[in-house]
């Protein structure tokens, strides 16, 4: 490992560590994903995304990072981000963001997905798919030797021509590696050919954050979670990933990202699985 401008480059061996805490992101989201219900309060959904992580070997990076409760952020309707986990009951046609974190043997995976409680409204279906659908764009724009802002600029690009969402500019994505926030910042917006060089053993967490109306946003009294200022409902999808000369691979992804690449025509370049 090196650091490259601030930036921390991994080595082949570095990045399979991640992978394995990657993986232990994914696997937490999608168990998580088949919990999300109404009557179920965001404190249960906590509980069950702690004990899978400590069962996997993993340690919740989350958790009292900053003061912070959860080992996960639950993120419901107007909330955008890091939502604190507790009482709050889900009710059927909710929209809530799941954020997660998880360190093996010192490295650091994580991601975000947002998940519909029961018959949600086509809109809030429509902020999810449109929120998702963007991460995986900026993923396929990224090449070595590419900029850091080709992936933003494919975010913004994919939102844009598709709906009238508000993007978050107020929080944006971020290296990842022996910590969990590092350099360099990886906005949702902007124009390409900006930014760091794209090289092997940069690791990147992008997490398009999108609402359905106006972007201002402000934290509430508790120091944490983030809400839209008109009320309005909120999405955030996240993965970490890596570029190797065959393309990219998503860490955090159990397929590696395999599946969504393919549907982009992009191949995906795993070091391993």
């Amino acid at each position: 490992m090196f650091r490259d401008r601030g930036i921390e480059i991994k080595t082949r061996e570095q990045i399979l560590a991640m992978r394995k805490a990657g993986l232990v992101v994914g696997r937490t989201l999608e168990l998580l994903r088949g919990e999300v219900k109404a009557g179920i309060s965001t404190g249960d959904l906590d509980a069950i995304a702690e004990d899978n992580i400590r069962s996997s070997g993993a340690i919740p990076s989350f958790k009292g990072y900053h003061g912070f409760t959860g080992s996960i952020c639950a993120s419901v309707n107007d909330e955008i981000v890091h939502g604190i986990p507790g009482g709050r009951v889900l009710a059927d046609g909710d929209l809530i963001s799941i954020d997660c974190g998880a360190i093996v043997d010192g490295w650091h995976g994580d991601a975000a997905i947002t998940v519909p409680v029961g018959e949600a409204a086509d809109e809030l279906l429509e902020l999810a798919r449109i929120c998702e659908e963007s991460m995986w764009r900026g993923f396929a724009a990224a090449r070595l030797g590419g900029r850091l802002t080709d992936i933003s600029a494919a975010i913004e690009a994919h939102v844009r021509a598709n709906s009238s969402y508000g993007i978050v500019e107020d929080f944006v994505g971020h290296g990842i590696g022996s910590a969990m926030h590092q350099p360099p910042n990886v906005p949702n917006f902007g124009r390409p050919g900006r930014g760091p060089k794209l090289v092997e053993g940069m690791a990147l967490a992008v997490e398009p954050m999108l609402t359905l109306g106006k972007q201002d946003n402000h934290t509430l009294e508790d120091d944490w979670t983030v809400v839209t200022d008109d009320g309005r409902s909120a999405a955030h999808t996240e993965h970490t990933f890596t570029l190797t000369p065959q393309g990219p691979w998503v860490l955090t992804a159990i397929d590696g990202g395999e599946t969504k690449l393919a549907e982009l025509g992009i191949t995906f370049g795993p070091l391993a699985d």
